[in-house]
């Protein structure tokens, strides 16, 4: 295919390098200056847009995305796809789906999980929203891009089912790494605590594939002085999404509430900008519980 491809950062770009390396034609813009293996530049979105089959955007948030599709849009060909591979707010997505509508465009919503690692990998996890005409148009691109693609329905799905999805690992993280600092101060092991929960009923991915704890469980980025495998600064955005689209929806989701309360504080006023989400440890290691 050919396909235009707007945001070539961290995710962006090995997404790109990876069609291109499968043998698409690929044409690529980002504000910052960048050399993609396989891909050709454009000077402007408009540009890489123009003529694609199927132009993708990996972009920082709705408001971003909706600039840019204004831009783009105009320049598509009628019937070409947009997919949109950003983490934004459903409503965004809802509202760029039908401007495309508008257009006689199609539109996938398809935020991704996998991290830096899986978009260099191509073993991203793909949640898609749109109709099955443009599931089917974007499904080939998500088999070189990722390992799985997950068609949640209609457009904005694929946003509702990430934010949902991380909402609960915002949530779990933190009650995971309450528990250790809790083990701790008990006197309890930690490998002890892990060889028990994460095979008992406290059983999660925080604590059995993410481990907070250094030396304990499988490799994490607590066995690298919390260097970023999901940013805390990220999980808060997301967090921020989550409540943000239960505010539309009227959902009453306090646990969601109080994760984004914590990592907001952990973010903003405390050590948490540039760490992994899972140096909450750290932080509850060193607190008491009226500190």
């Amino acid at each position: 295919m050919k396909i235009g491809f707007i945001g070539l950062g961290n995710m962006g770009g090995p997404m790109a390098a990876n069609l291109a390396k499968a043998g698409h034609q690929v044409t690529g813009f980002d504000m910052a200056e960048v050399e993609i293996d396989g891909v050709s530049m454009a000077a402007s979105g408009a540009e890489a847009a123009t003529g694609a089959d199927v132009v993708i955007t990996m972009l920082p948030n709705g408001q971003i995305l909706r600039a840019v599709a204004d831009q783009i849009i105009p320049a598509m060909t009628a019937g070409a796809t947009l997919v949109d591979c950003s983490t934004v707010d459903v409503d965004s997505a809802r509202a760029v789906a039908e401007q495309t509508a508008s257009s006689d465009l199609l539109f996938v919503d398809a935020p991704v999980s996998g991290g830096i690692g899986g978009a260099a990998g191509g073993t991203l996890t793909f949640m898609a929203g749109g109709s099955d005409d443009a599931f089917a148009k974007a499904n080939p691109l998500f088999d070189v891009m990722g390992q799985k693609a997950v068609h949640c329905g209609a457009a904005g799905a694929g946003q509702s089912a990430k934010i949902c999805n991380n909402m609960i690992l915002g949530v779990t993280m933190a009650a995971t790494c309450e528990a250790f600092a809790l083990a701790d101060k008990l006197g309890l092991d930690r490998q002890k605590m892990f060889d028990v929960v994460s095979t008992s009923s406290g059983y999660s991915w925080t604590m059995n594939a993410y481990c907070p704890a250094p030396g304990v469980g499988p490799q994490s980025p607590a066995d690298n002085d919390y260097k970023p495998g999901f940013a805390a600064e990220l999980m808060l955005k997301d967090l921020r999404l989550s409540q943000q689209a239960a505010e539309s929806a009227d959902a009453d989701t306090p646990m969601g509430e109080l994760a984004q309360a914590l990592y907001a504080q952990f973010v903003e006023n405390e050590d948490g900008l540039g760490m992994d989400f899972s140096a909450l440890l750290p932080r509850f290691e060193n607190r008491g519980r009226r500190s």
